[in-house]
């Protein structure tokens, strides 16, 4: 942002009476972050809001249908590969499947070790899923128009090449 001060009264009598205008200032108010998390922490709250209002008239949260879409994609899987294939801390994930499980979006058994936990979508989780299909798509169409699809695109693929990126098995800072 560069400012230039304007002054109409000649000093000293110009004092509490300058304006500042700016000029070559965005339309958005939005400041450039320097930290990559930062950055994509902020545009995935200011997505998940834009997803949260859409799936709002299901009573449908975003992280919700996230895990609705990979159980649909992936079938049966235990907690700790959905954990792996969302990104997601256990802590957020039981707690959200905890909210499924009752709505019976979803439904979990054991496995040979008690600890383990196997995870599939019920048909009512189906169900819930089809009927998010048209709220959903609406909301990728606005944002896909929005962006353009050649930053739609650029995107889909950079967010797959960071996450890849950061949670490949065996490397470390």
């Amino acid at each position: 942002m560069i400012g230039k001060i304007i002054c109409p009264i000649p000093p000293p009598h110009n004092q509490n009476r300058c304006i500042c205008i700016y000029s070559h200032m965005s339309n958005s108010f939005i400041p450039a972050l320097p930290c990559m998390c930062g950055s994509f922490r902020r545009t995935s709250r200011a997505l998940t809001q834009f997803y949260d209002q859409a799936l709002r008239p299901l009573n449908l949260s975003p992280a919700q249908h996230t895990i609705l879409q990979v159980l649909s994609r992936a079938g049966e899987v235990s907690q700790g590969q959905l954990g792996e294939m969302l990104a997601m801390d256990s802590t957020s994930l039981t707690r959200t499947l905890a909210i499924m499980i009752r709505q019976r979006w979803v439904t979990d058994r054991r496995g040979k070790d008690r600890r383990e936990r196997w995870l599939r979508l019920s048909s009512a989780g189906e169900q819930q899923l089809k009927r998010a299909l048209p709220l959903w798509e609406k909301i990728q169409s606005r944002l896909r128009r929005q962006l353009g699809e050649q930053a739609w695109n650029d995107l889909l693929r950079l967010t797959l090449q960071v996450t890849d990126s950061i949670t490949a098995k065996g490397e470390s800072l």
